[in-house]
């Protein structure tokens, strides 16, 4: 990733950062015991952290089958938008067991365009946002796709390519590796 680009993704983690109803922060988390509320600081790789949270056992499921544990649990570090399970239940249960079983090609290409380079706090996002145009700021994830953040009556949203959108609702979950934000949609590549 060159400077610019890291810059600019750094801005747009701080700006989610600062969209959190709290004002962010491992605080930042759920505090009704949603996606990650019990989740603090850099216990281990995102796999990790994520596989600690009963909100996202479909997420680490989807990332066993694709074979994509050893990747996020690499160097990094990366930002995980990480769709919680009831993100995941809005997708029909056949077409979740076709993609876990059958068709891990797509779901490695719905899971990387999940992931970003760089470690982006939600007040670096929030302000790249706030600085890009009228249409957003785009982030590209490690996929090769893109996904456009906007601000909505105060919230970070994510809309994929095909116009498909998912809200952010829990920020800034450190990892050793990284940071996870939690979704509430899944992003099609």
């Amino acid at each position: 990733m060159n400077m610019p680009k890291l810059t600019l993704v750094s801005i747009i983690v701080l700006a989610l950062y600062a969209c959190a109803p709290d004002g962010g922060g491992d605080d930042s988390m759920m505090a009704d015991g949603g996606p990650l509320a019990e989740v603090t600081g850099a216990s281990g790789t995102i796999i990790d952290v994520a596989q600690g949270d009963q909100s996202f056992t479909t997420l680490t499921a989807a990332v066993t089958a694709a074979d994509l544990t050893d990747t996020l649990s690499g160097e990094g570090p990366f930002t995980v938008f990480a769709p919680t399970n009831d993100a995941f239940a809005k997708i029909d249960e056949a077409t979740l067991t076709e993609l876990t079983t059958n068709d891990t090609e797509t779901l490695i290409a719905i899971l990387t365009n999940h992931v970003v380079e760089g470690a982006v706090d939600a007040g670096t996002l929030v302000a790249a946002i706030e600085e890009a145009s009228d249409e957003g700021y785009t982030v590209t994830t490690v996929g090769g796709g893109s996904l456009t953040a906007s601000l909505v009556e105060g919230a970070v949203v994510l809309t994929d390519a095909h116009g498909g959108t998912s809200t952010v609702i829990a920020t800034d979950v450190e990892a050793s590796n990284g940071l996870i934000h939690a979704i509430d949609t899944v992003l099609m590549p």
